[in-house]
């Protein structure tokens, strides 16, 4: 992501300034303005750069950018009484800041009696954790709101009671007494469907300020919690994702509601227009979303000749298929497909073969289990990879090509070398079929 560090560094600061996150059409424009990025080179960007959740939204214009960040306060050095910390000499890896500093009210910080806590967010030690992450071009103000919506720990709670119930404070029984802030969950969460009808708080009320300002949030920060209580729970809900939840979200992973129907492809469904499952004539179907409804993609299979082809981010022709983002344009697309071969007994014709490939040192992709440029193979082939990825048992799998061990993340897709602590990229792609051997497999079975 060097390449990208002015771009990572400008969509960063452009997040930070628009409440933490931003549509991601939005942010594309926004960057367009200051360099030329194009909507391929973004799309990878947001995706693999951990500074940014990507959230996903039914349409593309609904896709969100959030910016995410590892830095915290350092919870001792807040709680000694001088300002300390054990690990202040350049091991601890967190800030060393005032939380009421962050808050934008600490009460030592405008009169005469000065805070024992630093309120310098480029100190030196400081500085040298933000150059760490490439934070150190943000403004203070952007910094500041990373770490309020990243930091779990410097803001009150959404009360969950307040969210059941029908009273005035719906089923909190602590009422205007309650320390944590009464907001709809639904509106944090970006789904409640009354809007400006809902009985629930969208921002915050009267009461809410009060106890929001006598904890030391200034009212410029208090006006923003809305937007940055939405951004903590896509953040949250990222976090305690798992490994298999999120693989299967991938561009990669064909939904169990979209398969094809195997039995349709290679012959007939007895089913008929009662199966659950799409019929379609060869085992792999391109769709693009017009708004309204999914339809077919022409070219089908010169785009999914060069989906097969781990080096191909995109396909050729006039209006390309980002394979990075799965759209065409603007437009959200999909790809659907029978069944991975590894959940079907090796008889059972017309499944798809998913193949799997790490960067070589040449740039060039490999397949597991295939001879690299120095004929050195890896312990794992693609079958053992499909089944530990479908299964969702294990984050990790193991392997060792030649005398090195390595370790592949099947979350991030990417494999590491735990020694040397160097990671090359991983791609699943299908193994290509023509339509002309579709039609001679089936003349054959």
């Amino acid at each position: 992501m060097a390449g990208y560090s002015r771009e990572v560094q400008l969509a960063t600061g452009f997040l930070c300034s628009s409440s933490g996150a931003m549509k991601l059409p939005q942010l594309h424009r926004k960057l367009l303005q200051c360099c030329d990025v194009s909507e391929e080179e973004f799309c990878f960007i947001v995706q693999e750069c951990p500074r940014f959740l990507l959230v996903r939204g039914e349409r593309l214009e609904d896709y969100t950018v959030v910016a995410k960040t590892s830095l915290r306060l350092c919870r001792s050095y807040s709680r000694e009484k001088s300002g300390g910390c054990r690990e202040e000499s350049g091991g601890c890896p967190q800030l060393h800041l005032c939380k009421f500093f962050i808050y934008g009210n600490c009460r030592f910080g405008k009169g005469r009696k000065l805070c024992k806590l630093s309120h310098d967010i480029r100190s030196a030690h400081n500085f040298e954790l933000l150059r760490d992450c490439t934070l150190h071009e943000l403004h203070e103000d952007q910094l500041l709101l990373l770490l309020l919506q990243n930091d779990r720990t410097l803001l009150p709670e959404v009360c969950l009671h307040y969210n059941k119930g029908s009273g005035l404070h719906g089923g909190c029984t602590f009422q205007e007494n309650c320390t944590k802030v009464h907001l709809c969950q639904h509106f944090v969460q970006g789904d409640c469907v009354f809007g400006l009808r809902c009985n629930r708080h969208h921002a915050i009320d009267q009461h809410g300020r009060r106890m929001l300002e006598e904890r030391g949030l200034s009212g410029g920060v208090i006006q923003e919690l809305p937007f940055i209580y939405r951004n903590i729970h896509h953040l949250t809900a990222a976090a305690s994702e798992k490994p298999s939840d999120s693989l299967h979200k991938s561009v990669d992973q064909t939904d169990e509601r979209e398969e094809i129907c195997l039995h349709f492809t290679r012959n007939s469904c007895k089913f008929q227009n009662e199966c659950r499952l799409v019929h379609f004539h060869l085992p792999y179907k391109w769709e693009v979303f017009d708004g309204l409804t999914w339809t077919d993609l022409q070219h089908m299979e010169d785009i999914e000749r060069d989906f097969c082809d781990p080096s191909k981010t995109q396909s050729c022709g006039n209006r390309p298929v980002n394979f990075l983002t799965m759209t065409q344009g603007w437009q959200q697309v999909r790809r659907l497909s029978t069944v991975s071969s590894v959940t079907k007994p090796p008889h059972y014709i017309l499944t798809t073969v998913w193949l799997w490939y790490y960067k070589g040192d040449q740039g060039n992709w490999v397949e597991y289990g295939q001879p690299d440029e120095k004929q050195r193979t890896t312990s794992v082939t693609s079958q053992n990879l499909e089944e530990a990825f479908l299964s969702g048992r294990t984050a990790e799998v193991k392997l060792v090509k030649g005398q090195r061990q390595y370790v592949i993340s099947l979350q991030d897709m990417y494999q590491r070398n735990p020694k040397h602590k160097t990671k090359r990229r991983v791609c699943r792609r299908p193994r290509f079929v023509s339509v002309a051997e579709v039609e001679n497999i089936k003349s054959m079975n």
